[in-house]
């Protein structure tokens, strides 16, 4: 799929009323997938009826929840669906897309911000290799919940860390450990 020539870019999807989609950028036809991909590239889009010339990126971006969900990659609990459902008509409608939005936007600041700190505490220690190693396999987890993920190769097993030969290593290992407690509490608050 070719990208425009600035990322910055709103690509103008086109909905025809035989439920093809155009993309104006490649002059293609796509999907849904497509438009998926593109989101997780974090490409803008804005989807609009061929036709009318009507806004209806949210029901497109509904319609590729649905599908993923049906695919099994299941991300929306039942009772989140229902507390959400009730939502509507409500006099706090007005305030839950903000919520939701900014919502999202602190987990994935805090996803940012766990690897970070992680990354710097162990960055120099003896454990280092391990700590990446964990990393990895973190990260692997978290995408694994992402609509579209693909699941991770496994990973030949490493061979164990040498033990500390030290009290000065030791006591090296305490203090990254307390530096990492105190990061993390940070985060959480």
């Amino acid at each position: 799929m070719k990208k425009s020539s600035s990322k910055g870019d709103i690509v103008i999807i086109k909905k025809y009323a035989n439920r093809r989609l155009y993309n104006t950028d490649t002059s293609s036809y796509i999907t849904l997938d497509h438009l998926a991909a593109m989101t997780r590239e974090g490409r803008e889009f804005k989807v609009v009826d061929a036709k009318t010339d009507e806004d209806i990126t949210r029901n497109v971006l509904t319609q590729i929840i649905m599908e993923e969900e049906s695919r099994g990659q299941t991300m929306l609990p039942v009772n989140f669906l229902r507390q959400l459902i009730s939502m509507y008509g409500d006099s706090m409608q007005a305030v839950v897309p903000g919520y939701l939005e900014a919502s999202m936007d602190s987990f994935r600041r805090n996803q940012e911000q766990f690897r970070t700190a992680v990354e710097g505490a162990f960055a120099h220690g003896p454990f280092a290799e391990m700590a990446k190693r964990n990393m990895a396999m973190f990260e692997a987890a978290a995408t694994a919940f992402q609509p579209g993920a693909k699941p991770a190769e496994p990973q030949p097993p490493q061979p164990a860390p040498a033990p500390a030969k030290s009290d000065g290593e030791i006591d090296a290992l305490k203090e990254q450990l307390a530096k990492l407690q105190e990061q993390i509490e940070k985060l959480s608050k």
